[in-house]
């Protein structure tokens, strides 16, 4: 057993750099660690374990809330007794932004109330009280009230923890004693916690205090429960649409989820797909960009506001006719669309650039927010997303796109379009999914696993892609032929260089609007079924990566050893004629045929 955390003796949270504890007895391993005066800088040191085996492998418990506050200048001594957070306790999920900021969000938490003189400090875990219950503490001993139920000491809400500090330097120990439920309307004890007493051991004193981290109060099997709805954003189109559904159509999704009690939202991918500018883009699993949101669902109406409310009443007809149609006509909608976003731009652009929330934006989100404005700059003058097709900037140089994109420029109106898109869409989507949070509901998103071949994130770094190859899945009852996405697959290796920064942006990115992701074919981050670029058919892949099956493996199975079937690549047209001839041999009775 190993200790870490964020001081330079502790390893400043590398866990390479921790600490060994020794084996105390068959319950608690123990450590002691001297801090001098000096370099106790931190006001608060954050603390976790880790049980590395002797092969190497390690496990880090769960969560980082474990801390020694040094509030009180006096104590010299600090004691610590933990209790192993295993990261598969049931209760862990509760801990999570989803939960603890929308499902199961307290209302007027009480603050824990500062004692003077206190020695030791009880923290529990119990994230699934109602409203009106809060954690007791009860025991031997005057200060624990020798278990009366009637007045227990209450615990105070911080954090993850339920915590109270009190002073037993006059009690006699071990001091035996238990968690309950108090009920702060009926004012008195529901019930305590299953199982044997907890003790603490060893007697208190001046510049001492006692930390105890006792883990999750052992009360009833968590029984939370929720369901929800998911749905495409495009099919919540409403009177106030403009032809398809749009990110202020989620409010009326939210209402009616409340109604029904669903506790979540689940939304299709949302990310921008504008490739053609025609049907073949309605596939939402092949954006142009892992970070840019898809225009289809802006509402010209809200960006108009009401200075340009004119414009929008000149649109109502086209609005009423396009809400009006049995299914969405992706083409109209996206040509009419456009074309309204640019007419709101001319008229909002002075305003707009120089809006100091929308430099806010620009600047948390110019990573990928230029590289995409000007790709689509470069898109509609080239009339293509091949950017391999391109008469100039084939090839992605940031010096040569930061001076494509300068406002200098004679273009920059059509590069600050794809702005001015992005930011009006970005305060939509967060004004939809803050709604959701009011009413308590939380919202999921949707993050495809592959990129389109001819998009923004190919463009931008082709090396962090593996171009000749392309996903899809093997055969199966469904798809004889195996499946082909034609996406690029991921080369890991180089992703790992920098620490995967690419996907810690994305989830950085969409974490703005979600509390929670659906990571489309997860698999894909462990194996993915890869076919040569030069193939069509999904069965001419393999998964990358594999384990080999060894030939006793075959000959163990009552499998016959082909060489050329198991061993050799054959190409699909190799793969085709092979099915063909088998399909003449079994049809004919002609032996003229065995050649094949």
């Amino acid at each position: 057993m190993y200790l870490s955390g964020n001081h330079p003796l502790l390893g400043n949270d590398d866990v390479t750099k921790s600490i060994p504890l020794q084996c105390f007895n068959e319950e608690f391993w123990q450590g002691q660690i001297v801090i001098p005066g000096e370099q106790l800088t931190l006001p608060e040191i954050n603390y976790r374990y880790i049980l590395r085996g002797n092969d190497g492998k390690q496990v880090v418990e769960w969560g980082n809330d474990r801390l020694i506050d040094f509030v009180n200048n006096e104590v010299k001594d600090y004691t610590l007794i933990d209790t192993w957070n295993h990261a598969g306790e049931v209760q862990n999920a509760f801990f999570t932004k989803p939960f603890q900021e929308v499902l199961l969000k307290r209302k007027n938490a009480a603050i824990p109330k500062p004692v003077k003189d206190y020695t030791h400090t009880f923290k529990v875990k119990a994230p699934l009280l109602n409203q009106n219950e809060v954690l007791c503490l009860a025991g031997s001993g005057k200060i624990l009230g020798d278990w009366k139920t009637s007045t227990p000491n209450l615990l105070a809400k911080s954090g993850n923890w339920w915590m109270i500090q009190l002073n037993l330097t006059n009690e006699y120990f071990p001091v035996a004693y238990k968690y309950g439920v108090y009920d702060t309307v009926l004012k008195k004890l529901l019930y305590f916690e299953a199982g044997s007493n907890r003790t603490i051991a060893g007697d208190s004193g001046n510049n001492r205090s006692t930390i105890i981290h006792d883990g999750f109060a052992q009360l009833a099997y968590p029984t939370w429960k929720g369901a929800g709805v998911a749905i495409p954003v495009f099919s919540l189109r409403s009177q106030h649409s403009f032809g398809t559904g749009e990110f202020t159509d989620i409010r009326l999704l939210v209402d009616w989820a409340k109604t029904c009690g669903l506790k979540l939202i689940q939304l299709l991918p949302i990310n921008d797909t504008t490739a053609t500018h025609t049907w073949q883009d309605s596939y939402p699993y092949a954006a142009i960009s892992a970070f840019a949101l898809h225009p289809l669902y802006l509402n010209v109406e809200k960006v108009a506001g009401s200075k340009n409310s004119a414009l929008t009443k000149l649109w109502k007809p086209l609005q009423k006719m396009l809400n009006a149609l049995p299914a969405v006509d992706y083409d109209q909608v996206m040509e009419h669309k456009f074309t309204a976003i640019k007419v709101l731009y001319e008229a909002q652009k002075t305003a707009f650039k120089n809006d100091i929330k929308y430099f806010e934006f620009f600047d948390l989100n110019r990573h990928w927010l230029v590289p995409y404005a000007t790709f689509c700059y470069l898109r509609d003058v080239y009339k293509t997303s091949d950017y391999n097709q391109w008469k100039t900037h084939q090839v992605y140089d940031e010096n040569e796109i930061q001076q494509l994109a300068s406002p200098e420029e004679k273009h920059y109106d059509s590069i600050a379009l794809h702005y001015f898109i992005q930011y009006h869409l970005h305060l939509q989507l967060q004004s939809a999914t803050a709604y959701a949070h009011k009413n308590g509901i939380v919202v999921k998103g949707d993050l495809p696993i592959g990129i389109y071949r001819y998009g923004c994130d190919a463009w931008m770094a082709p090396q962090l892609y593996n171009m000749d190859a392309q996903a899809g899945a093997p055969p199966d009852d469904f798809a004889i032929k195996g499946q082909n996405w034609g996406f690029p697959t991921y080369n890991w290796k180089k992703m790992q260089e920098n620490g995967f920064a690419w996907w810690r942006q994305r989830f950085e990115q969409m974490s703005e609007y979600f509390d929670a992701f659906r990571i489309d074919h997860i698999l894909g981050f462990f194996r993915i079924w890869s076919i040569p670029n030069n193939e069509v058919e999904g069965i001419m892949g393999k998964f990358v990566p594999a384990i080999p099956v060894h030939i006793n493996e075959l000959y163990q199975n009552n499998i016959s050893f082909q060489y050329h079937r198991y061993c050799q690549h054959r190409s699909s047209r190799d793969w085709l004629h092979r099915v063909r001839c088998q399909s003449e041999y079994w049809r004919s009775p002609a032996p003229s045929l065995l050649h094949h």
